[in-house]
């Protein structure tokens, strides 16, 4: 009498004693007791959209909360899950669960609390129950109607299937539309109805809690399975987002991971007012910390981010939970919080243990009344996507999800270690409630290609049992090993959540992105990769033309397709402009589609992939260049046109603003990552780099090789193509860099005359009354004019003024002004003092402005009047300072970055020979990367080309992912403190952004090092140039 009766909390049913878990109170002193007194009623919103309604006392703690609702779910696994609310400010934080539930949820009438999945484990095969996976089911499906778990339409539609599988059965054509026609799972559905049933015809006798375990094999590869995104800015400004996850705490740009911390290398976590700190361990050979600081949007943003962060450190890598610690007798400092609940590895021991009682549960939305455990082990035919629906994949993601159904063996193995125990049930059924609201799902439009190759290379050895839930590292878009030869991957690959991508915007020069190991590869399949494939410095040159070719055909592909189709919507274009256009075009298409092909089978041979009995007059490439060469020169009709083809289009944007309209709108597309112009331009560049490949095959070769006669005689041929359409090619690259600089100017009437040559573009600094400002240059040969960023969406450059080179001096003043690397240029009207950041980039301006005055004194013509307006140069100051917080990174941008913007940034300069050296430095392949704080290496399709490297997921997707322009960047070798050991490492290095890359092979590294170097180290150089014809480099 008078004793209260105590209900079997979630705490007790684990065998675990009662403690509070945090500092707020004394060591050792337990939490108070259920308060008695006064009611109050709680609206609970579960994971089937139901609600349900809980008394509680008034003094309640938020522990007393969650148990009720788990005890009314008989759920034994309910420290995965949390319950979350929006505060007084709209934003949704987690109960929680010692204060007092009325101190946190001030209007309980008007409040409707979540009941949620709050941990999201590794492996699912770690979730012992029935009704915990069932529920984790629940909440993948919320978050894909809510837009959270962005993934692909064929991923979206396999994991629907299986949904759709678990709630009506077996596959009837008629009843699954009516069921997708009642229920919407996405928004816009109706597109993928059909590929939806397609997949669900192959679940023939899967039972729903197979289909749970299905959807969450393949939702735990997905990049954003169990991710929160929390706004937040880098130091350097820009927006991006956090999240924490089973690994450690996650960077993300829209969708896209750009980087992760693993909470093996996390010291410390903290927050001051808005700012979110993370301090990394010291590396094994260095002494300093580095300390990465976020902004959030306010400090209560910030701290509930810290207090998640810190929940899931300890429910993940803690043994136990965490002592609290003495309360201070004076005053604190800082928060008291911890992490108060049972840890991951204490869940997981009590359930095995058995020591809970198992009940059977009810499925809401399911019309199947069959329900057992995964102890009836799925079988194989029920697990195995059919290969017609298989090769329908065309990315990773895919690859991920197809795995996932083919690997039986994998589940059969896992089902027998999970499920042993049979699950609990729902006491009563839930009283329906309000559906959730759809919101927009973000999916990444990529294209999927149905390539027997693609799936070989993503295919995993199915024999392997999988092992991601005991493994330890980030979780990253995939950790599929692709193997680009075509070869079967090994069987030792570690299973992580995947997804593809989807760049969103962001600033022009961002943070590190694409933190996506979607391929790492163990050092056993290097191994393996290495004996297999052949070794000597012809074969990779070989593949240096396949893989370039590749290149080259998508960015054909961008004119023949792309633009084509754009073209053929909006009635913008001239009909003789388009036949101009296109009849040129479509021909060299077919050509090198034909001639890729032949390479390709060549390297096959090569590689002995096919018919390897056959080697040794196969392995040679000489002869397939020759014959295609030959036949290149049928081509050169078309190649010349290429001249009034760039013309014509510029005059055609010139007289229609609509054209113009549409032309700009075009170069904002994903698919678009450089000027339109420059891919016109693109056949010619191109002829530039064959004669390249030939001359280091000729160079290789003794001349008493089988391949040797063969490639003299194309070398022979290309030079001779180059020789005749040099000429014109520099001409339409002065053209078109005279029309691309025209779009980053604002004030300019007449940029474009003929005669005008562009000669250097760069950042100097420019002494004015209020000291040293920073200033854009652009040198012609006739002109110099200055620029100033303005403060336009498009970042485009405001013309302060322009000096005329006929009749200007230039003296080196270092001494008048004492400011180091300065100039004095007097012109007939008015004198500037300019200063460069480095004395090699002063020799460079010095040189070519110069060799400019010289030729605007032999043209004895004066240079014609430019601006529409010459404001005086003080109305618009820019200091040096200004470029305190200049972004460093890669770039997410979908419009392709001017130069003239990155040289601004980087306090750069550029010539016109060192972009007609560019357009001969081009490359593509595949590299491994790895940041400075990673672990694994990534593999990525890279294009370098327009002095940035352009990252692709591989060789096959439309659009890079991100890009990194190199100007400015230094290229090195890693040192041995690096802890590196690796060959064929390079370092590129830029202020505090470090990347490592490495290579195959030791051809393919001398090439990247090679060319990257002409891009960050454009300095000093002896130019063959003649006063008479300025462009004849």
């Amino acid at each position: 009498m008078g004793e209260t009766e105590q209900r079997p909390t979630a705490g007790s049913r684990l065998g675990a004693q009662e403690n509070a878990g945090i500092s707020t109170l004394e060591h050792g002193q337990k939490p108070p007791m259920t308060p008695p007194g006064k009611l109050v009623s709680i609206k609970i919103q579960m994971l089937d959209d139901t609600q349900e309604t809980f008394d509680i006392p008034q003094r309640a703690p938020g522990k007393v909360l969650h148990d009720a609702v788990c005890n009314h779910l008989n759920l034994v696994e309910g420290d995965y899950f949390g319950l979350e609310f929006p505060d007084h400010k709209k934003m949704m934080v987690w109960l929680d669960l010692l204060k007092p539930v009325m101190k946190q949820i001030r209007r309980p009438k008007h409040v409707v609390v979540k009941f949620v999945v709050k941990f999201f484990p590794p492996d699912h095969a770690q979730l012992q129950e029935e009704l915990t996976r069932y529920l984790f089911a629940l909440q993948v499906k919320q978050d894909l109607a809510q837009g959270r778990l962005t993934c692909n339409d064929t991923s979206t539609a396999l994991l629907i299937s299986h949904i759709v599988q678990s709630e009506i059965g077996d596959f009837d054509e008629t009843i699954d539309r009516e069921h997708l026609a009642k229920n919407k799972y996405i928004p816009h559905q109706e597109a993928l109805e059909d590929k939806i049933m397609e997949f669900h015809r192959n679940h023939m006798g899967q039972t729903p809690a197979e289909s749970d375990f299905q959807l969450l094999e393949i939702a735990r590869r997905l990049e954003m399975y169990g991710i929160r995104l929390h706004p937040a800015k880098d130091r350097e400004g820009t927006k991006i987002n956090l999240a924490v996850a089973n690994t450690g705490i996650l960077v993300f740009q829209g969708h896209t991971k750009i980087n992760a911390f693993n909470w093996a290398k996390v010291r410390k976590l903290s927050f001051k007012r808005k700012r979110f700190l993370i301090k990394l361990r010291p590396d094994v050979n260095s002494s300093f910390q580095d300390t990465l600081e976020f902004l959030m949007a306010s400090r209560d943003f910030c701290k509930s981010f810290w207090k998640i962060c810190v929940e899931h450190h300890a429910f993940f890598r803690l043994f136990e939970e965490p002592k609290p610690k003495p309360k201070p007798v004076l005053f604190s400092r800082g928060s008291s919080f911890r992490f108060s609940g049972r840890t991951q590895k204490q869940v997981l021991d009590y359930v095995k243990e058995g020591g809970h009682k198992k009940v059977q549960f009810e499925r809401k939305h399911s019309k199947i009344h069959s329900i057992r455990s995964l102890t009836a082990q799925p079988s194989e035919q029920h697990t195995e996507v059919p290969k017609q629906s298989a090769r329908a994949y065309g990315d990773n993601n895919d690859a991920a999800a197809v795995q996932s159904c083919r690997q039986g063996k994998e589940l059969k193995a896992s089902a027998e270690d999970t499920g042993q125990h049979k699950s609990p049930s729902l006491k009563k059924s839930p009283k329906e409630g309000r559906k959730v609201d759809g919101a927009v799902v973000s999916t990444v439009e990529e294209e999927e290609e149905p390539a027997k190759d693609r799936m070989q290379q993503n295919r995993p050895q199915s024999q392997q049992p999988s092992t991601a839930g005991s493994l330890t590292g980030s979780p990253h878009l995939s950790e599929l090993s692709i193997n680009s030869q075509g070869g079967p991957s090994v069987a030792n690959i570690t299973l992580s959540p995947n997804l593809s991508p989807d760049a969103k915007q962001s600033s022009p020069l961002v943070s590190p992105l694409l933190n996506d190991p979607s391929c790492i590869r163990a050092d056993d399949e290097e191994e393996v990769k290495r004996k297999r494939f052949p070794t000597e410095k012809a074969y990779f040159i070989a593949k240096e033309v396949a893989t370039t070719e590749r290149t080259y055909l998508k960015d054909l592909e961008v004119i023949t397709s792309w633009f084509q189709s754009a073209v053929s919507k909006e009635d913008c274009m001239p009909e003789t402009l388009k036949n101009l256009i296109f009849s040129n075009f479509e021909p060299l298409h077919k050509f090198h589609t034909g001639f890729l092909k032949e390479i390709e089978q060549r390297l096959a041979l090569w590689e002995g992939r096919s018919n390897a009995h056959i080697k040794g007059d196969y392995q040679r490439i000489g002869d397939v260049m020759l014959k295609n060469i030959q036949s290149m020169k049928q081509l050169t009709i078309h190649l010349r046109k290429h001249n009034e083809i760039l013309m014509e289009l510029e005059n055609g944007i010139k007289n229609s603003r609509k054209l113009e309209t549409f032309c700009r709108d075009f170069e904002l597309q994903k698919v678009c990552y450089l000027p339109l112009n420059t891919f016109l331009l693109r056949p010619l560049h191109r002829l530039m780099h064959y004669k390249q490949i030939m001359e280091r095959l000729c160079k290789h070769y003794p001349p008493s090789h089988i391949d040797f006669r063969d490639s003299r005689a194309a070398l022979a041929e290309i030079s001779e193509m180059v020789a005749q359409l040099h000429g014109d090619m520099i001409k339409m690259e002065n053209f078109q860099k005279l029309n691309e600089l025209k779009k980053d100017l604002i004030g300019m009437d007449n940029l474009v005359i003929p005669g005008r040559e562009f000669i250097r573009l760069g950042s100097l600094s420019k002494l004015s009354g209020k000291g040293l400002q920073q200033r854009m240059f652009f040198l012609f040969n006739d002109i110099l004019l200055y620029t100033s960023r303005g403060l336009t969406a498009s970042n485009q450059f405001k013309v302060h003024g322009h000096l005329p080179l006929y009749g200007m001096t230039m003296e080196e003043s270092e001494e008048e002004w004492g400011v180091p690397h300065c100039l004095t240029l007097r012109g007939q009207h008015q004198s500037i003092v300019v200063a460069a950041s480095t004395r090699a980039e002063m020799d460079k301006w010095t040189e070519d402005i110069q060799m400019a005055i010289d030729l605007a004194e032999k043209s004895s013509v004066p240079a014609p009047e430019l601006l529409a307006s010459s404001p005086p140069d003080n109305k618009d100051p820019l200091s040096v300072s200004d470029c305190s917080s200049l972004p460093a990174g890669l770039i997410s941008d979908q419009r392709p970055v001017s130069i003239s913007y990155v040289c601004w940034y980087r306090m750069q300069s550029l010539s016109f020979y060192d972009i007609l050296q560019s357009n001969e430095n081009q490359l593509s392949g595949n590299l491994l990367r790895k940041f400075k704080n990673s672990n694994g290496w990534q593999k990525l399709w890279v294009v370098f080309t327009n002095f940035c490297m352009f990252f692709y997921k591989s060789h096959q997707d439309n659009h890079p992912l991100a890009s990194l322009p190199l100007l400015g960047y230094s290229l090195t070798l890693p040192s041995e403190s690096e802890n590196i050991h690796k060959d064929y490492v390079f370092k590129l290095h830029f202020k505090s952004h470090v990347y490592y890359f490495r290579a195959e092979s030791e051809y393919t590294f001398e090439r990247w090092m090679e060319v990257i170097r002409s891009a960050t180290s454009s300095a000093s150089r002896t130019r063959a140039l003649s006063h008479k014809e300025p462009h004849a480099y």
